[in-house]
């Protein structure tokens, strides 16, 4: 039995590590381009203390997120764009193709914290990176790739595969 048991986990390890994919670090990302966006016209996320309520769901809850990550708000923001993905994130078909690896980014240029979007197999995948490229994705919480999926896939007026704007 305590074969079989072993057996098993090693099965399930495996099969869950294939269906897995490790968001890598784009050491490269200051020579990214920079989106413009309306937040990146603002330059900044709101503070916690702003009243958002007249806004769009979506900018009501990424508010909520990053407030709690940095009491008072997250401050400065960049959305960054790799040089080689720019007409896929420019067009935001509904078709909403990129290429396996790091795409774009939310810089939080205040914490100095990197939220990265990746692809592969044209699915999106999430990972929060420090600016010295350690990994601080948490298993759960607001700073964890689940924390991601739920804006990424619940505002869907916002967001095709991965990439949130003001609209489709």
């Amino acid at each position: 039995m305590n074969h079989l048991f072993k057996f098993l986990t090693a099965i399930m390890f495996t099969a869950t590590s294939f269906l897995t994919y490790a968001v890598d670090f784009p050491k490269d990302y200051k020579s990214w381009t920079s989106a413009t966006t309306p937040l990146s016209k603002i330059g900044a996320l709101p503070g916690c203390d702003a009243d958002v309520s007249t806004l769009p769901a979506i900018y009501r809850e990424t508010v909520k997120k990053y407030c709690s990550i940095k009491p008072g708000g997250p401050g400065k923001v960049a959305i960054l764009v790799k040089p080689s993905v720019t007409a896929n994130y420019k067009s935001r078909s509904a078709s909403g193709k990129f290429p396996d690896g790091s795409n774009m980014i939310l810089h939080l240029k205040d914490l100095k914290v990197l939220f990265v979007t990746a692809h592969k197999d044209n699915q999106p995948e999430y990972a929060v990176f420090k600016e010295d490229g350690t990994e601080i994705t948490k298993p759960s919480g607001n700073l964890s790739a689940q924390a991601c999926i739920t804006c990424h896939t619940g505002y869907q007026a916002f967001c095709v595969n991965g990439q949130c704007g003001q609209f489709k």
